[in-house]
């Protein structure tokens, strides 16, 4: 056949193929006032588009305000924001424990450049001003509840103000977060900006997070159905806000975790620049963090974590947990601003192996009100959760295989007594160190070392 009737040929059954159909609430009674509640009106819309299938789109359209409670999302759609949609504060509305739910999806794509508000403080009893955080309610809806979906897209969205977890993805596969911007209160709990959890195969790109808790963490938590390891999870050239952990691997880790890769990311305030937290019986691997900056600072003392730069603990949650292991993590070209140590921190039963640190720059400083001279163990019941200590440069304890290669510690204007070495080692063997400048904050008080 001659090219060109080729050409025409493949035009011709193109140009039979039949569009995508397009849904809208307003057929099936919304009333997109954000008064009246419209839960019934939305998930109409969504199963009509599921039965008519071939991608078909829920248009929620730009100018109007939905009310809803929790709405079943159904796979082979997209959901397509342009509008708002605003969560009923009464619990009664709600038919799981989110607002925007999926179970078993596949090829579900959630998309538009509207937005959902969660009315935070709604769902808060009060403000504690000792530990300047919101108090929350026994019941409060997470964003997003989206389990055992296999190609799975979220992008352009806006979500904020929280009550609870943001976008939390279980058990899912094949999963593309691209473009979305979160915008929750730094002052409420637990409102992390995006969490996979027990998921494999995902990218989160360009995001721009702004959370009270976690910002972005890649977790296992604990489950009654087996939904495997985290693994192969790429992040990339996000910006991200907290009162919490920046990038972080952790801190329900049941199962293992490997194969996760953080990259071109800047976390412009945090309580931990970078984290790994692992508490539990998983094992964690081949964890890369790299082209990282980051800002750590102290928050008030209900908040976890205390200002550490990069902070890298296995610690058993309680006396009876068989700790997994973790090994195999690599921090490269990272740069950050800090007001607690950078910490390696395992146990006598659970050393941290085979660690790297590649020009790594930090400087270690103090600008806040609270008090330091202290670590954030949390949450265990083995250890002191908040343990008094010193403050060297890095401190690494129960640690084998930490290799420092071109790493650079410099101190601030602000060096109390507390700010100690360069370096601080406690049960640690084969540490190199490679082209590594920093001496100890107070020399005439501390050699550059402590070996103990």
């Amino acid at each position: 056949m001659p090219r060109w009737l080729l050409v025409l040929a493949l035009m011709a059954g193109l140009s039979g193929l039949r569009a995508a159909e397009t849904f809208n609430p307003f057929s099936y009674g919304a009333t997109g006032n954000g008064v009246t509640l419209d839960t019934v009106a939305v998930q109409k819309t969504i199963d009509a588009a599921a039965r008519a299938g071939g991608r078909a789109q829920v248009d929620i359209p730009p100018g109007f305000s939905f009310l809803v409670g929790t709405l079943v999302l159904r796979g082979g759609i997209d959901f397509h924001l342009e509008g708002q949609l605003v969560l009923s504060t009464n619990q009664a509305d709600y038919s799981g424990d989110a607002v925007i739910t999926a179970s078993n999806a596949v090829n579900l794509q959630i998309s538009g450049t509207g937005s959902i508000v969660g009315r935070s403080l709604s769902w808060m009893t009060g403000y504690d001003r000792a530990g300047e955080w919101w108090l929350f309610a026994p019941w409060r809806p997470k964003m997003f509840m989206l389990t055992g979906c296999t190609n799975l897209t979220v992008r352009d969205l806006t979500f904020g103000d929280s009550p609870y977890w943001g976008l939390h993805m279980l058990g899912c596969h094949n999963v593309l977060v691209d473009h979305v911007t979160v915008r929750n209160r730094l002052d409420v709990p637990n409102c992390d900006g995006i969490d996979p959890d027990h998921c494999q195969q995902v990218e989160i790109r360009n995001c721009d997070v702004l959370s009270g808790d976690d910002a972005i963490v890649v977790k296992n938590t604990r489950q009654t159905n087996d939904y495997g390891p985290s693994a192969f999870v790429y992040v990339h050239d996000c910006t991200l806000q907290t009162q919490d952990a920046g990038v972080k691997v952790g801190t329900e880790t049941v199962s293992d975790i490997h194969d996760i890769l953080f990259e071109r990311c800047r976390v412009l305030s945090a309580s931990r620049g970078i984290c790994i937290q692992l508490r539990d019986e998983g094992s964690i691997s081949n964890v890369v963090f790299r082209d990282i900056q980051f800002l750590s600072r102290f928050y008030a003392d209900p908040w976890w974590g205390r200002g550490e730069g990069i902070s890298l603990t296995a610690i058993p949650r309680t006396p009876a947990t068989k700790l997994g292991s973790m090994q195999h993590i690599i921090i490269t070209n990272v740069t950050g601003r800090a007001e607690n140590s950078l910490r390696i921190n395992g146990t006598p039963d659970s050393h941290i192996r085979d660690v790297r640190l590649d020009n790594v720059n930090v400087t270690l400083d103090r600008w806040t009100k609270y008090p330091g001279g202290r670590y954030d163990n949390r949450p265990t019941k083995v250890l002191e959760p908040i343990e008094l200590h010193n403050t060297p440069g890095f401190n690494l304890r129960y640690a084998d295989g930490v290799v420092f290669k071109n790493c650079t510690l410099r101190w601030g204007k602000n060096i109390p007594d507390y700010f100690t070495s360069a370096v601080e080692t406690d049960h640690v063997t084969g540490l190199e160190l490679w082209g590594f400048k920093g001496v100890s904050a107070h020399p005439e008080k501390f050699p550059d070392f402590l070996n103990r």
